[in-house]
């Protein structure tokens, strides 16, 4: 099942080959006859723009064209987003704030609300795509939530993010649907061609890395027939290091600490302690290739098709070393918790953590991981509009998309020295960088037990079918009247293998014992993080696997299906709309809007593996559900340039895939011990949402904005999650003894349930200005500010359904805001922006008994980007990412804060070339 440096060639479709010929027939080079102007007026998103200013101008007509609550962000010029990241650029918008992995971007929340309850279209058909990670950042991507870090920002020309809904967009959000779109031919008038060239350094890493991207586009026929071809390649190699606590259990978990020991106050069950403290070095290689291709065709002045394909592909592999103490993590059928002696402590008065402690009988691992995984992005439509008259017209959509993410390799393989004596670790001085003492020289070689060699292979799949048809009637003057009907098939569908013998069963070595040869021991240390130690030594992972062959897939390497992680989910959903659009006047304010309803049916299938009889049993449930879902959005001109809006609509998300699994999961990894439970009949999460904002355009390029939003949620999904032994659960002890652990360990299980929900409210503002009534060269300045914060108060409930805490929403920031100073010169461009969230929740309640949260630390990113044109054709760019090395850092406990990850990325510098015909 498993295969190293696994390298296949990016398939170059039918479609964009033909495209990339058609492109370059020399006829093209001499057209002359430009596509009419007023083609490329009709579109707000397709007129060329230069310039962040320019951007800006354009995002701003599109905020106030619409009758809903939106904002946009769109290409400074072709081929030229205003970041190098997705995820990166939605965050200068009013309420998106991101999360990154690897030092990148890669999901959204937008208003409080996490990834799950974002639905993405790209060129406006619903997508789905995600990625692998690290187990701090929650592993493989299993959920609703959108990995925006599969694409190239190159590859776009426009993302606008709808926060208000209307009849005529699909279904399935309550944060926001952003739409993705790529360029077209008509956008550009004949032939245009633009490419780019860049090479990133990473501070950390040490390591330059291209990046390039190119677009060609061309028109024949008079404007009638356009082609397009985009392209888009980088490589980057991000160094992450820090430390883990692997949470804080207390002294009683696991069997508690062995009864003799002389620091007694350890022992108690109010006291908490790291279950495996460590440093972290991680090393994270992506290239990263995406490709667009897209036909249009306009046989007459009513007739249009155009025929979009996009192709993105991630390629990843990732190294992980550690060392740490497992006997915290590990019971006494493992020589773990209870063989271990505390010598001495220090106990904080203020949070029971046991801040300092010396140990005897403690069991040390080294650890080297090595991942490989890749995601494949495709997505095809077809669209066409037809108008009967100048009143009416249809419109209709076809289009499939599918991301497969495949990650044959995950493999880890380490070796311990056990129960040694003088372990110790101090949290009391900087609580990120704890000093360890092994008790052992960490950097000798010598004596050490090959423990594990764990292997697993992961594949996730999303796909979508979709058909849409839906027309277009002016009544009158003032009144339009659309309403369409629309099929979507999804399908979700994950899969896992794992080592048929136990992770703990190898053969010997030559000498016929498991003690690593030290030429199959390498040095491992932090080269940016002050640790200590610094250094340590971790099995060489290619040289053991080239001994043991462990990749051959035979004998005690061969692979099994995991029955556990192999689910998928279903959802056929048939929907109908129907939406009156109106533009009038109340005396001398003119007032327009949309008023509208939406029905859809959903048709949910999910197949998992469930215990009948200690027998592991495949197991598919079925249900319906549908939703009536009517909407209001007003807009009135309340004065020249003065906008108030007003916004009103039932609006459902469905709920995570994760929790619609029947059946459970047994996972074991490391001293992490889990059993996830599914429940396919959970509802969907069901709001009713409100909004009022004023905006006022005082000059081009320039407004600003107030506004307020609040959501009733109804009904909600959370998960529950409490600590307790495996033999508990009703599910066989040989599904325990399988992991080689005991029935009696403590796991973690956690099951999601329907919540009665809460109330979420909020205010954004926005405020842009360039600074074009200063003289001089000052009028080239100008400056994009925004601040946003949220209030929400969900009821969390214990596994037993008795009502726990009453907190925020996890993934909320109360308080987030963006600020951009920038300059646009005839020559010279530059700008600088800082973009910041405040502290938020990622769990509740926390796993482990005597804690409430777990919680991340707020965060400042600044960027800084300039440019300078040596003509019309070639610009140079300079770019810093992250500037202030800004860490990652989690925690447990809402007073407490103690420690859970940290980590820092460093920063990235980029310098490039533009070229544009």
């Amino acid at each position: 099942m498993q295969t190293r440096s696994k390298h296949r060639k990016t398939p170059v479709t039918l479609l964009a080959a033909s495209i990339g010929l058609a492109l370059y027939v020399p006829s093209s080079f001499a057209q002359d006859a430009a596509a009419p102007a007023a083609e490329a007026a009709t579109n707000l998103d397709t007129v060329v723009v230069t310039g962040y200013r320019a951007s800006l101008e354009r995002a701003i007509d599109i905020k106030r064209g619409e009758a809903g609550v939106v904002d946009a962000i769109v290409s400074e010029d072709v081929g030229k987003f205003p970041d190098l990241n997705l995820a990166e650029s939605l965050q200068r918008i009013p309420g998106v704030v991101i999360t990154r992995d690897a030092g990148e971007g890669r999901n959204i929340s937008v208003r409080g609300l996490g990834p799950d309850f974002t639905r993405v279209r790209i060129n406006g058909m619903e997508a789905l795509t995600t990625v692998g990670s690290t187990d701090q950042n929650g592993g493989t991507n299993r959920s609703r939530g959108f990995d925006f870090n599969v694409f190239a920002s190159d590859l776009f020309s426009q993302m606008i993010v709808r926060k208000t809904a209307s009849a005529d967009v699909e279904e399935g959000s309550l944060g926001a649907t952003v739409d993705l779109r790529t360029s077209r031919p008509f956008d550009y008038d004949g032939f245009t061609l633009a490419a780019s060239g860049q090479l990133g350094y990473g501070e950390m890493s040490e390591k330059t890395d291209p990046r390039v991207a190119a677009l060609i586009a061309n028109t024949w026929a008079d404007g009638k027939v356009g082609a397009l071809l985009s392209f888009a390649y980088s490589e980057k190699s991000t160094l992450e290091e820090g430390s883990g606590s692997g949470r804080w259990g207390a002294g009683t978990s696991n069997g508690g600490f062995n009864p003799a020991s002389p620091f007694s106050d350890a022992i108690a069950s109010d006291v908490f302690h790291p279950r495996f403290p460590r440093y972290t070095w991680m090393e994270h290689d992506q290239k990263r290739t995406g490709v667009t291709a897209a036909l249009q065709f306009k046989p007459t002045d009513s007739t249009e098709f155009a025929l979009d394909a996009m192709y993105s592909k991630i390629d990843a592999t990732r190294r992980e070393h550690y060392i740490e103490a497992i006997s915290f993590s590990r019971s006494a059928s493992q020589g773990g918790k209870p063989e271990t002696i505390v010598n001495d402590g220090y106990i904080d008065p203020a949070t029971g953590a046991l801040l300092y402690g010396e140990f005897d009988n403690v069991d040390v691992r080294a650890e080297n991981r090595y991942d490989e995984w890749d995601t494949v992005f495709k997505q095809i439509s077809l669209s066409g509009t037809h108008e009967f008259s100048d009143a009416f017209k249809i419109n209709g959509k076809i289009g499939t998309s599918s991301s497969e993410h495949d990650n044959p390799v995950q493999a880890t393989i380490m070796m311990d020295k056990l129960n040694v004596d003088g372990y110790s670790y101090d949290y009391r001085g900087d609580k990120w960088a704890p000093v360890i003492d092994y008790g052992i020289d960490p950097t000798d070689p010598n004596g050490w037990t090959l423990s594990t060699v764990r292997m697993r292979a992961n594949q996730v799949e999303n796909d979508f079918d979709v058909g849409e048809l839906d027309f277009n009637w002016a009544i009158s003057p003032g009144f339009r009247l659309k309403g369409g009907v629309v099929a979507k098939d999804y399908s979700f569908s994950s899969r896992e293998w794992r080592r048929t013998a136990s992770e703990g069963s190898a053969p010997n070595f030559a000498d016929g014992t498991r003690i690593v040869p030290v030429d199959m021991i390498q040095n491992a240390g932090l080269s940016s993080v002050d640790g200590s130690p610094g250094n340590w030594v971790v099995p060489d992972f290619d040289a053991i696997a080239d001994y043991y062959d462990i990749f051959s897939g035979e004998g005690t390497w061969a692979f099994s299906p995991y029955a556990s992680s192999t689910r998928s989910v279903e959802e056929q959903d048939r929907g109908a709309w129907l939406m009156g659009e109106f533009s009038t006047d109340l005396g001398s304010i003119p007032f327009s809007g949309n008023f509208g309803v939406r029905y859809v049916k959903t048709k949910q299938s999910s197949t998992g593996i469930a215990t009948v009889a200690g027998v592991a049993t495949p197991l598919t449930v079925e249900r319906e559900y549908s939703d009536t879902l009517p909407s209001l959005n007003l807009v009135a001109e309340v004065a020249p340039d003065l906008l108030v809006r007003f916004g009103a609509a039932k609006v459902m998300s469905r709920p995570g895939l994760g929790s619609l699994t029947p059946g459970v999961t047994v996972s074991v990894s490391g001293g992490s011990r889990n059993v996830t439970g599914g429940n396919p009949s959970l509802d969907p999460i069901r709001a009713e949402t409100y909004d009022l904002t004023a905006e006022w355009y005082f000059q081009d390029a320039g407004m600003l904005s107030l506004g307020l939003f609040f959501k009733d949620i109804e009904s909600f999904v959370q998960t529950t999650r409490e600590v307790r032994p495996f033999n508990t659960s009703g599910l066989p002890d040989s599904v325990a003894e399988s992991f080689g652990v005991s029935p009696t360990d403590d796991f973690v299980f956690s099951v999601p349930v329907n919540t009665p929900g809460g109330d979420l409210k909020g205010l954004e503002a926005n405020y842009i200005q360039p600074f074009t009534f200063l003289p001089g060269l000052w009028s080239n300045f100008g400056v994009q500010l925004n601040y946003t914060f949220v209030d929400s108060k969900i009821q969390y409930l214990t596994s037993s359904g008795a009502a726990s805490y009453k907190t925020d929403l996890t993934g909320l920031s109360r308080h987030s805001w963006n600020a951009t100073l920038f300059y646009e010169g005839e020559k010279f461009a530059g700008r600088v922006s800082a973009t910041n969230r405040d502290d938020y929740l990622i769990q509740v309640p926390a796993t482990e008994a005597g804690f409430d949260v777990h919680g991340q630390t707020g965060t400042t990113y600044v960027d800084a980007s300039l440019r300078y044109k040596l003509s019309e054709q070639v610009e140079l760019s300079l770019e810093g990412i992250n500037l202030t090395n800004e860490p990652q850092q989690s925690w447990v406990g809402a007073s407490s804060q103690l420690p859970l990850d940290y980590s820092e990325t460093g920063r990235q510098y980029l310098l490039g070339v533009r070229y544009k015909f």
